[in-house]
């Protein structure tokens, strides 16, 4: 696939969905044979359905670099920030390889708004990504200059959610 066009795509917004979407993205991108790595900022739980998917799945790889738990903004732990940074260095990795025609950054905008993330960082990969290679942003608060470095952006605004109706999270729904 290395004489396609890579994207920079970006996928934001209140609603729920983003990830789910980036996902369907790689389950396409699997269908013809290509492989993907995915690596989840900010989360770290083995219960999540695509943790569990992985071993069915061929050239797909998910890493997790987050806590089992919610990050406050603005007052993150020196964990959260040390996972952050593990998952960056990974990505920088991973893309500069060029051995991955999909690489997801799961909850990246997320960690940029945050602060355990720098935006210059996220751009500086933006910028390291090989030709052929295609870059999925997820995550709300994706901020304006990684914005303007997209090749496609999804809004995706929430419109109406089951929690409003007191339906709690379930398995294969929200995780």
């Amino acid at each position: 696939m290395k004489n396609r066009k890579g994207l920079v795509m970006v996928y934001t917004g209140d609603g729920k969905g983003k990830t789910t979407a980036a996902l369907g993205l790689a389950l396409r991108a699997i269908g013809h044979g290509e492989k993907v790595y995915m690596i989840q900022f900010m989360k770290g739980s083995p219960n999540y359905g695509e943790i569990k998917a992985e071993k069915y799945l061929p050239n797909f790889q998910i890493v997790q670099k987050g806590r089992d738990a919610f990050v406050k903004k603005n007052e993150p732990l020196q964990e959260d920030l040390k996972l952050a940074q593990e998952g960056m260095e990974l990505a920088r990795e991973i893309i500069s390889q060029g051995e991955y025609d999909l690489v997801i950054l799961d909850e990246i905008n997320v960690a940029v708004d945050y602060g355990l993330v720098k935006e210059e960082e996220v751009l500086n990969l933006i910028e390291l990504k090989p030709e052929w290679v295609t870059l999925v942003l997820t995550g709300r608060y994706a901020h304006e200059k990684i914005l303007e470095k997209a090749d496609m952006i999804s809004d995706v605004k929430e419109v109406r959610h089951h929690y409003q109706k007191g339906i709690e999270a379930q398995a294969g729904i929200e995780y």
